[in-house]
């Protein structure tokens, strides 16, 4: 993603997961959580968006 980074979103998180981005981080070799943070959520949204192509559609 080439946008600017400008908006800021403080996030609690808990303990076990913090540890599964780390962990997903160090595995993939992502320099900073944040980053790991943006891949993950943006694979996540991918899924969603594939998931509902592939789906039947609703009339």
């Amino acid at each position: 993603m080439s946008e600017a980074k400008t908006e800021r979103v403080p996030i609690m998180w808990e303990p076990s997961l913090i540890k599964k981005i780390d962990d997903y981080r160090f595995e993939q070799r992502i320099g900073a959580r944040a980053a790991a943070v943006r891949d993950l959520v943006e694979k996540g949204l991918e899924a969603i968006e594939n998931e509902k192509a592939g789906s039947p559609t609703t009339a």
